[in-house]
């Protein structure tokens, strides 16, 4: 009953958003035509459900063929691969918007852990690779909250940006979306929502820790 309903408000809300958001796509489609490379969409294959490939759609924020430079499928803080109306993309979360249309033909969820690029999810140990996606990936869960700013992160730590990713952010990140499979609810997915609005308004805040009482223990 909860995956029906879930489904089902997933295409409600899904359908709601393309409809309230259409003005500021369209004015985010004509700025990136006008701009930097041209280019507006980024397609990109993802892990999805039961680890199966789908195709992610957001909004382009980087310069062509950037997961073959610098990083690769690692973006750093001032990441010079980033243009600059792809930066404020990137900090307000407007990026991510075209992945209502993901969520509406069911590609993912509004709630769900972040479908990884195939590079990210090897990265996992083989018991997060083997029950990370039992569950729908999202837009925004619990550990798309977490690591809200998961490229300061990794600019800021003393070890390389994959070294940081697979070995202290990785690890936690698959204990979080366990976590959210363990206790998954309809009144959990408000409340994740809610959260999800919370610190992008306040990109700062640690009200989640308080909120959330029962998270795993970070490793950082």
């Amino acid at each position: 009953m909860y995956l029906i309903s879930k489904h089902i408000f997933d295409v409600i809300l899904s359908s709601i958003a393309i409809i309230l958001f259409s003005p500021l796509l369209i004015l985010i489609i004509v700025v990136l035509k006008l701009t930097g490379e041209g280019e507006v969409f980024y397609l990109q294959e993802r892990v999805g459900y039961k680890t199966k490939s789908f195709m992610i759609y957001k909004f382009a924020t980087m310069i062509k063929n950037s997961p073959n430079i610098g990083a690769g499928d690692v973006t750093l803080r001032n990441d010079p691969r980033v243009t600059k109306v792809g930066k404020f993309l990137r900090e307000s979360k407007l990026n991510e918007l075209p992945q209502l249309f993901n969520i509406f033909i069911g590609d993912i969820s509004v709630i769900g852990p972040r479908p990884l690029m195939r590079a990210g999810f090897n990265r996992y140990s083989l018991n997060f690779q083997n029950s990370i996606y039992n569950v729908k990936p999202g837009l925004t869960g619990i550990g798309s909250i977490v690591f809200r700013d998961e490229e300061k992160i990794l600019t800021e730590s003393e070890l390389t940006p994959h070294e940081c990713y697979k070995e202290i952010i990785l690890p936690y990140k698959g204990e979080l979306e366990m976590w959210y499979q363990n206790n998954c609810s309809f009144f959990l997915d408000l409340q994740l929502i809610f959260m999800t609005a919370w610190v992008i308004i306040f990109p700062d805040s640690k009200l989640y820790e308080k909120w959330f009482k029962h998270l795993p223990k970070r490793n950082f």
